[in-house]
């Protein structure tokens, strides 16, 4: 065998070789992005989650806005007719 046939061999070896190689690393790859389309599956309902418990939230945290802001009202209506009040009795009591 002459020495480019003996070349030839070993460049066919190391090509049949490399291409194994890359076929390894393309199903490693597919591999990866396999479980990265599931991230990102996972981040994006995870993104909706959020999503709707802040609207939830936000409305729950109105209404107790709300609310706070009535009871406030209420309880100074009250103390404004309490103190009125109190001045009628101490006028009469003098």
């Amino acid at each position: 065998m002459s020495g480019n046939e003996q070349l030839f061999e070993l460049m066919s070896k190391m090509y049949g070789e490399m291409q194994e190689g890359f076929k390894d690393v393309k199903g490693r790859l597919d591999k990866v992005e396999g479980r990265f389309d599931g991230v990102e599956g996972e981040l994006a309902s995870v993104k909706k989650t959020v999503i709707h418990i802040e609207n939830e939230h936000g409305k729950k945290l109105q209404a107790l806005f709300d609310g706070h802001t009535q009871i406030n009202s209420q309880l100074e209506r009250i103390e404004n007719e309490v103190t009125r009040h109190e001045e009628i009795i101490i006028r009469k009591v003098k």
